[in-house]
């Protein structure tokens, strides 16, 4: 399962460095979207394909 890390706080939310794990991903009209778990399960976030390059860095 591919794992992400988050480079940037997102607000109210989760800090720089909360790893998340890939569940989903889609594509409707050319727009790609994707549904991330946290590692510690309590909670899921919903990106773009654009936040996930620019938010996110992949360590598996």
């Amino acid at each position: 399962m591919k794992m992400f890390k988050l480079i940037e706080d997102v607000p109210s939310a989760y800090k720089k460095g909360t790893k998340f794990f890939l569940i989903s991903h889609s594509e409707f009209i050319g727009v790609k979207s994707y549904v991330l778990l946290a590692e510690d399960l309590k909670g899921k976030i919903e990106v773009t394909e654009e936040e996930l390059r620019n938010k996110f860095v992949s360590i598996h």
